[in-house]
């Protein structure tokens, strides 16, 4: 009976005291279509193309969508409906949400949108917050009080739920925190969120304001607040601090595909789930995720948005490797007959989790070992005067062989047909020469 590989594995991460614990229970927001498009570098999908990215965030399990801000116009007003019509008719479990500065102008489409095809769309009413912002917009604290009373109150009054969200919370005194958020409860608003807009905050302040607005904010109210977090990357911080405000007390993560958004993005989606999963979080840690990559590629292509070629789990280069010492202890995992000890050995995210396996190419760092392997994968005799060849062949190179290259090496009589070599190609878990980026 084959050793268990967690057995294997001394894992600091569940020590005692290191464990990730989430406060409450774990959801996701996904803001790839609102938030992420608000990039300058983005192209705005077409409406098939957000069905099917619709599709593939219902596969992943996603508890939320925001649909767009119907208030931008009449094609962002269309695209909302569609989506919501695609929601409702084909009776999918993602909850839709929409956008909307506070005002009445904004407010009022997403309620006849509600009202058209018969879903609950929650409100995600918005404005500044932090003393940076009201010195620029010359706004007084009476302004935004009212304005924030008024909204929540017009948007309960057509029949929507609110989710109240003030931007740049990480910046913002306590004392306005605490006023904005209790008018936005007391005025019908059941989610608040929190917002680190301009990528500001540490998982330490972001600990420490979850923590304020729960002690002081939600538990006096004595009701029901789902507390929201929704985070960018400027530090490169957006994960990290979306598990800190998990472990604070928030229920909800706001998060986008790749990250894409303004400036270096949103809190990536992709990495939450992820982490999510290896994390053991329920409900992620029995959630399939093998459509992550064909979701990520999707929002890639589909906003012009190219996958790096080290991003984590997805990127072309998350389970490939050439490295003599490293692919020789994946090649020994994998003559074990054992596919899981492969895709651990060398990995601290097991790639079958998520639809994909490891990867041994062959390239100036590789050994003999790569070489004899990569050609039994390929059902290719492997003579010493074949490996020998190729072997000096990548030994000469300044990167990674191409498969058509290692296929120049074989003997005369046993080079492959041209239809064979499109087999062969075909095999691969990813396609030579390609590198990263939106797939065309």
């Amino acid at each position: 009976m084959p050793l268990k590989h967690s057995s294997l594995i001394y894992d600091w991460n569940n020590v005692s005291g290191a464990e990730f614990r989430p406060a409450g229970r774990v959801m996701l927001t996904d803001e790839s279509l609102r938030d992420g498009l608000q990039s300058p570098s983005v192209k705005d999908p077409g409406i098939e193309e957000k069905i099917r990215i619709l599709h593939l965030m219902e596969k992943l399990g996603i508890n939320f969508l925001d649909l767009g801000l119907p208030g931008a116009g009449p094609r962002a007003y269309s695209d909302v409906e569609r989506l919501a019509r695609e929601i409702a008719d084909s009776r999918l479990k993602i909850r839709g949400n929409c956008a909307a500065r506070t005002h009445q102008n904004d407010i009022r489409p997403v309620a006849e949108i509600q009202q058209k095809v018969g879903i609950p769309i929650e409100a995600a009413t918005f404005i500044g917050s932090s003393p940076i912002r009201r010195y620029a917009e010359d706004w007084s604290d009476d302004f935004l009080l009212k304005t924030t009373e008024s909204a929540v109150k017009f948007a309960r009054s057509l029949g929507l739920e609110v989710m109240y969200v003030t931007e740049d919370t990480t910046r913002c005194d306590p004392e306005t925190v605490k006023r904005l958020y209790k008018t936005a409860i007391e005025c019908g608003a059941r989610a608040i969120v929190v917002c680190d807009t301009c990528g500001h905050v540490t998982p330490s302040g972001v600990a420490a304001l979850i923590r304020f607005i729960i002690d002081e904010v939600v538990i006096p109210s004595g009701e029901q607040i789902r507390v929201d977090w929704h985070g960018h990357c400027d530090r490169g911080l957006a994960v990290a601090n979306s598990l800190a405000a998990l472990a604070a007390g928030a229920e909800c993560v706001h998060a986008c595909a790749i990250g894409i958004g303004e400036r270096v993005g949103n809190t990536q989606m992709d990495q939450m789930l992820v982490n999510l999963k290896l994390m053991n979080v329920s409900p992620w840690a029995e959630q399939d995720l093998t459509a992550l990559k064909e979701y990520c590629e999707t929002v890639s292509h589909a906003t012009g948005v190219p996958i790096p070629n080290n991003y984590p789990v997805v990127g072309d280069n998350a389970f490939r490797t050439a490295t003599g010492v490293h692919a020789a202890a994946v090649i020994k995992a994998f003559r074990k007959n054992d596919l899981e000890l492969a895709n651990t050995v060398y990995s601290g995210v097991p790639s079958h989790y998520f639809g994909m396996e490891q990867v041994i190419e062959i390239g100036p760092m590789s050994g003999k070992s790569n070489v004899v392997f990569w050609l039994e994968r390929k059902g290719i005799a492997a003579s010493e005067e074949t490996v020998e060849r190729i072997f000096q062949k990548a030994k000469q190179s300044n990167r990674t062989l191409r498969d058509e290259e290692i296929l120049e090496c074989l003997p005369s009589g046993q080079h492959p047909t041209a239809a064979e070599q499109d087999w062969l190609a075909s095999d691969s878990p990813r396609r030579h020469g390609e590198h990263g980026g939106a797939r065309n």
